[in-house]
């Protein structure tokens, strides 16, 4: 049994939901659905918050290995679809837990479709149980819906949850006006309400998992995986990305 970890001082979030799409464990150099450079890289980072005594809870997506949509364009039916995108999270999440488990983070892996031999059910109670005995928690597949994409699970987690923050990290610093790869002049933002965002039509989540945040209050912050401890200097509050807030 571990005690939970005392909270450090410098922490801004004790409790986060951090979305990670599948699209971030892929080698961008060996093309692998799971690179375990990769993979060791964001373990250790999620690792280093964990030690300051954040309670962390992990949505994971599916696309690096399927995507329900994907599935569209070659004859698979939208709900099919989507129930294999829904196993491709339960794939990476068993990943993630082995990687963590091996660095001596303890975590449990709850799942919104019953899969009783590889995973525990999702349960509200259960789930903030173990955030408070210092476990990490790693929610897989989706919400158990089709049409829900993985950006909604972390919207409905984060509301159950009471969570501070969600933090969705990708591969770009932040929020632009535009496209930054196709328009030089592109200008980031450091925060940004709701309601911007949604005027100015910003592709920050789907609009449902955006409305879920907007009428909870939860924020979001997104910011770049590959900075040098880029979590940890997030849950500490420093200029990271860019937060919608209300």
């Amino acid at each position: 049994m571990h005690d939970p970890v005392a909270v450090d001082p410098s922490v801004k979030y004790k409790r986060v939901v951090l979305k990670l799409s599948g699209e971030v464990l892929r080698g961008s150099k060996s093309g692998d659905p799971i690179d375990p450079v990769t993979l060791e890289r964001m373990c250790n980072q999620i690792k280093e918050i964990h030690a300051l005594g954040v309670q962390i809870c992990v949505v994971i997506g599916g696309g690096n290995i399927f995507r329900g949509l994907q599935g569209e364009k070659t004859g698979v039916d939208r709900t099919t679809g989507d129930y294999m995108g829904m196993l491709a999270t339960v794939v990476n999440g068993l990943a993630i837990m082995d990687r963590l488990e091996k660095i001596g983070v303890t975590t449990r892996v709850q799942s919104a479709i019953p899969m009783n031999q590889i995973a525990e059910p999702f349960i509200l109670r259960r789930a903030i149980r173990h955030l408070e005995k210092g476990r990490v928690v790693i929610f897989v597949a989706g919400t158990g819906n089709p049409f829900f994409t993985t950006d909604t699970t972390a919207a409905l987690r984060a509301s159950e949850m009471h969570a501070n923050i969600i933090m969705k990290a990708t591969k770009v610093d932040g929020i632009y006006d535009k496209d930054p790869k196709k328009y030089p002049d592109a200008v980031k933002y450091d925060e940004i309400t709701f309601i911007d965002a949604l005027k100015q039509r910003l592709n920050v989540m789907d609009s449902t998992a955006f409305s879920l945040c907007l009428d909870n209050g939860v924020p979001i912050l997104v910011f770049d995986i590959d900075g040098d401890h880029a979590i940890r200097r997030a849950v500490q509050g420093e200029k990271v990305g860019t937060i919608v807030h209300n």
